[in-house]
């Protein structure tokens, strides 16, 4: 994909004149770092506030009376017993139990907001379509900004004071700064935080209002990566696809009881199964001996040798000062505490398989 035919959000002339490299992402033209730099970033938004721009992803409004029940037939998640101003994570499975997409629903009172991936989201869209028909809007005139971080309560409360009584997968619709926007105390960082819906032509001029506040740095994709890595959460294409189940990725968390029970979405069976019998294989946490970090599709070993799973995200944590991976193991070796070996450059390198997230989630409960 050439430059010409990328997409860009409607911060793509603020990204440009604030110094970001970009790069080419989901079809899109990303900011991957500002002049901070990517550990500049990273420490940035666990210490105070950093602006992520999230326009590149789906933004979908679902009415009708029939709404949850329905997007519970293409979900596993407990969507029908959502009550006002929550949210849920849940994913979109197939009829062999795998994943085709992660995302987030709230009942925003009348309606379903519905956040899905960029990467995904145009099958996602033909399948609620599918579903919902003239029910469903994509909503194309709306940027989607990411404000996360120890201060983004205060930074966000100074321009919408009802965004500090949000508590953690909550939201509500209310204006931020005089701009009418919906806004979720959600994010993809491990810190607290909000994610703002705003009209697109509105989000430059409240995205400058935010970097205004000394405590707000702009953050790009690279900063992103690094801080969902350390914060445990999956990214979609590489922790979780078609191949894996919600069960096998350390998901069950998402399926509510009476779904595991009922069943009703795709793959049911399968998923079921594996959560009365259990898994053959499981995501874990993986913390590497030294400094060298494991990269995507590094073969992980047992102590004979033997190749028992695969690394899907690692790198360098900068919170934990040290390198950290995601991966998946057969279910013998998932145990916390196990000892396993990571094949870097043909060398056995000694790791052990942690508890996720790797940092103390900083969530508003």
């Amino acid at each position: 994909m050439t430059d010409a035919t990328l997409k860009t959000t409607p911060l793509n002339a603020l990204h440009r004149a604030l110094g970001a490299k970009m790069v080419p992402f989901a079809g899109y033209d990303m900011p991957v770092q500002f002049p901070l730099g990517v550990l500049g970033e990273h420490k940035h938004t666990r210490a105070k506030a950093g602006l992520f721009d999230v326009s590149h992803m789906g933004q979908v409004r679902i009415d009708g009376e029939t709404a949850a029940t329905t997007l519970e037939t293409l979900v596993p998640g407990e969507i029908a017993g959502l009550t006002a101003g929550r949210m849920r994570y849940t994913q979109f499975t197939n009829n062999d139990g795998g994943i085709l997409d992660d995302l987030m629903v709230t009942h925003a009172g009348d309606h379903l907001f519905v956040v899905v991936n960029a990467a995904c989201k145009e099958q996602d869209i033909a399948l609620m379509t599918a579903a919902f028909g003239d029910a469903l809007s994509v909503l194309e005139d709306r940027a989607l900004l990411a404000l996360q971080g120890p201060a983004a309560v205060h930074v966000l409360a100074e321009l919408a004071p009802e965004a500090a009584d949000l508590t953690f997968m909550t939201g509500a619709a209310m204006e931020v700064g005089g701009v009418p926007c919906f806004v979720t105390r959600s994010g993809y960082t491990g810190e607290d935080g909000y994610e703002i819906s705003v009209p697109a032509d509105k989000a430059e001029a409240l995205a400058r209002r935010l970097l205004d506040h000394a405590d707000v740095e702009p953050i790009g994709l690279g900063a992103r990566d690094s801080l969902r890595l350390e914060a445990g959460l999956c990214l979609y294409g590489h922790d979780i696809d078609t191949t894996t189940s919600p069960v096998e990725a350390a998901l069950l968390w998402s399926i509510g009881k009476r779904r595991r029970e009922e069943g009703g979405f795709p793959g049911a069976d399968r998923i079921q199964k594996e959560i009365a019998e259990g898994t053959t294989r499981k995501r874990v946490g993986l913390k590497p001996e030294g400094r060298a970090p494991a990269r995507e599709g590094t073969e992980i070993v047992d102590s004979d040798g033997a190749p028992i799973g695969k690394v899907t995200s690692g790198g360098f944590g900068p919170s934990v000062e040290g390198p950290v991976a995601m991966g998946y193991v057969a279910s013998a070796h998932a145990a916390v505490g196990t000892t396993v070996s990571l094949m870097v450059r043909g060398k056995p390198l000694p790791a052990t398989v942690v508890k996720l997230p790797f940092v103390t989630p900083g969530y508003k409960r």
